[in-house]
């Protein structure tokens, strides 16, 4: 990472902690539709409430964007979550926009892509949270099917999952997110929303989600 990706890491993850769009409970740990159990809850809708920390994320997406040589000729959301994120940074960039569902209509036109895609179009997907990818990923493979050529995939968080990350690979996009777990727990750790002894037990999750509760004694 680069001076630039460890600043927007660091000021990102104290906007999630502050704003309370990331919940750390290490000892009393969240579970997932997946049945997972986790140390960390992260809704960033809740940032769309609150205006300085909404535009400090748009702020911080056109950064790294810029950072990364990020160039696109549509900007895309994903229903329903990442739609709002897209609007903003498409606004800010002055491009066109698209939303992808999750999957198509039953009824009308059936769209699984909303909006104008022309094939062979640069159209960059606009995320707000990575946990396992599957729906970031979905829309990678409906936006290339329709014609679209996506190669990057900007998102505000990343849990860091291992399947997540092989899964961005194997499609061969490129994944950029503003801040990530690791950063995260570390300014958590070193700001006081989890002891320093609560450090440890949280980096074991990101390295292997599925089994840390029963690793952790929270589960059989």
């Amino acid at each position: 990472m680069t001076d630039t990706d460890n600043k927007i890491a660091e000021e990102v993850a104290e906007v999630l902690l502050k704003s309370g769009a990331v919940l750390l409970r290490p000892k009393e740990p969240f579970r997932f539709t997946s049945g997972i159990l986790s140390p960390i809850y992260c809704d960033n809708r809740l940032l769309l409430s609150k205006v300085e920390e909404r535009e400090k994320i748009v702020s911080c997406f056109i950064e790294k964007a810029t950072e990364k040589k990020v160039e696109a000729d549509i900007i895309a959301g994903i229903a329903t979550a990442s739609i709002s994120w897209a609007a903003l940074v498409a606004g800010k960039l002055k491009k066109p926009m698209i939303y992808i569902r999750k999957e198509a209509k039953q009824h009308g036109m059936k769209n699984l892509v909303e909006g104008n895609l022309e094939k062979g179009k640069d159209v960059l997907v606009v995320e707000d949270l990575i946990s396992t990818g599957s729906t970031s990923l979905g829309a990678v493979v409906a936006a290339r099917e329709a014609g679209g050529a996506v190669n990057r995939c900007l998102a505000i968080f990343t849990y860091e999952m291992r399947v997540a990350t092989e899964g961005f690979k194997q499609l061969k996009c490129e994944l950029l997110t503003l801040s990530n777990f690791t950063t995260l727990v570390r300014v958590a750790a070193q700001k006081g929303y989890i002891k320093k002894d609560d450090l440890d037990a949280m980096t074991e999750w990101s390295k292997d989600p599925a089994t840390w509760g029963r690793k952790m004694g929270l589960e059989q």
